[in-house]
Parts: C-alpha cells; sequence; structure tokens
C-alpha cells in the first residue's frame, strides 16, 4: 500500500528496498541535480550534500509532502568512484578495489511536511578478494554494474566480497534502517 511521500530517485533497487519494508512511495520523481564534487570536498560531505540538494530539488515543486533522497557512493581511500562509462572505466574500478577494503557511503535525507531537513549517514566497509584478471573482466562483461556507482552488491560480484561490516541495503543505495526512522519521525506510517 502506498505511503504518502515522493521518492526523489529513479533507482529500482531503492523501489524495491522500500517495497521490502512496506514503505512504498505515493509518487517517484527522480531529482535533476549537478552531481559534480566540489573542489577538496571530502566523500562524506558530499554524499550527504547529494542526498540534501535530491530532496530539495523534489520538494520545491511539491510544498508540503513529505520527500525522502538518498545518494550511495563508493570511496577507495579518498577517492570517490563514481558511474562508469565505459567497459575500460569500469576495469579501473574493479582494479581499484581487487584484494582491497572500500568503503560505501549511503546519505538519506527526508525533508518533513514542514519543510525541515533531516540527513543521516550509514557507513560500510567491504573487503574484496583479490581477483584475477579473468574475473575482472568477467564482471565488465557482465554489464550488471552499468549505471551502478562501482557496482551492483546483489549480482556476481556477491561472490568475490570477502567480508562486509555494516548495511547490507545502504550498499545495495537505501539503508533501511536509517530510512525508516527518518520517515517515521516525519510522520510516515
Amino acid at each position: 500500500m502506498a505511503k504518502n511521500f515522493i521518492l526523489a530517485s529513479g533507482s529500482p533497487q531503492r523501489k524495491l528496498l522500500l517495497e521490502q519494508i512496506d514503505m512504498v512511495p505515493s509518487l517517484i520523481e527522480p531529482a535533476d541535480i549537478d552531481e559534480t564534487p566540489k573542489k577538496n570536498e571530502k566523500p562524506t560531505a558530499y554524499v550527504k550534500r547529494m542526498a540534501l540538494e535530491k530532496a530539495q530539488n523534489v520538494a520545491k515543486k511539491y510544498p508540503g509532502k513529505v520527500v525522502l533522497a538518498c545518494d550511495t557512493i563508493i570511496v577507495a581511500g579518498s577517492q570517490i568512484i563514481q558511474k562508469a562509462h565505459s567497459d575500460e572505466e569500469q576495469t579501473r574500478v574493479m582494479r581499484l578495489i581487487s584484494g582491497k577494503a572500500h568503503k560505501v557511503l549511503s546519505a538519506v535525507c527526508v525533508i518533513s511536511s514542514h519543510g525541515k531537513a533531516s540527513v543521516r549517514l550509514n557507513s560500510t566497509r567491504i573487503l574484496m578478494k583479490k581477483m584475477s584478471e579473468q574475473e575482472i573482466e568477467d564482471y565488465v562483461k557482465s554489464k550488471e554494474w552499468v549505471g551502478a556507482a562501482g557496482y551492483k552488491i546483489e549480482g556476481k560480484l556477491a561472490a568475490l566480497v570477502r567480508k562486509m561490516i555494516g548495511s547490507y541495503s545502504g550498499v545495495v543505495g537505501l539503508p533501511l534502517f536509517e530510512t525508516r526512522n527518518l520517515l517515521l519521525g516525519a510522520g510516515i506510517k
């Protein structure tokens, strides 16, 4: 059953995650914002700003409505991994995370019907196995990474994750614990 809030994302994964906890949005309206990181912007500041700006972008169009937005990024060292647009870019991403730990940061923002924005950050640490060139090539050829920042954990790549400390749903794209609490706090039941 649809709840009275707007999801500021066109991500099919986020919609499915919300359905999993019976928090189905009454409307889906992807935000249209510039997602370029600012000079010297730290990854945590960037992902929180993206979630807030996405929520604000959609809330402007629907005053008085509850809006949910999220942004998820992969961070290797201090480098933000953006969505790859070619096989070559994705191959570089896979080599960068192969055999190493990296973080997945998901920021969630809910703007209440009164216009109050609340942002929560979820951080998950992932240790990947050292991937062979064949494993990297096979994953890139699968194309399941298209449209995702780095990879999709819910697919073939799951078999290459040695350890995960944090939120599986956050890695998929929407940390459900933080999301549910923010929506409940905004009066969505």
